[in-house]
């Protein structure tokens, strides 16, 4: 049994339809476990997996909050302003753009989805 019939029996057995990249998961579980603690792998993962379904995302919606999430842990354990070499600082700075563009794309999914509600009440 592989990886990916372990998922499909633990969605039968749940009684979940749902499907999982174990890649991004498991890279997203790796970046936690080693910035911020050993425990903080899986328990990153269980709480994607709850925001995700609570907000009925797609794979595209999980993607971005997977790259917002393994931000946060990747800056996780350094003070802000301290760097230890100079690219560092060049790389936060991509970080935070590349966050400022998630945000923007998610204010304009949220648009999108209250004018497609409105289209509905119509």
């Amino acid at each position: 049994m592989n990886l990916h019939d372990w998922i499909d029996e633990l969605c039968d057995l749940l009684d979940v339809e749902s499907e999982a990249d174990e890649s991004l998961l498991g890279d997203l579980a790796e970046v936690a476990h080693d910035n911020v603690h050993p425990m903080a792998g899986p328990v990153t993962a269980f709480l994607l997996g709850v925001a995700a379904g609570v907000r009925d995302a797609g794979p595209e919606a999980v993607e971005r909050m997977a790259a917002r999430v393994q931000a946060l842990a990747e800056a996780w354990d350094r003070p802000a302003g301290v760097t230890d070499d100079p690219s560092d600082v060049e790389a936060d700075g991509e970080v935070d753009e590349e966050l400022r563009h998630l945000d923007e794309i998610d204010e304009v999914e949220e648009v999108d989805e209250a004018e497609e509600e409105e289209d509905l009440l119509v």
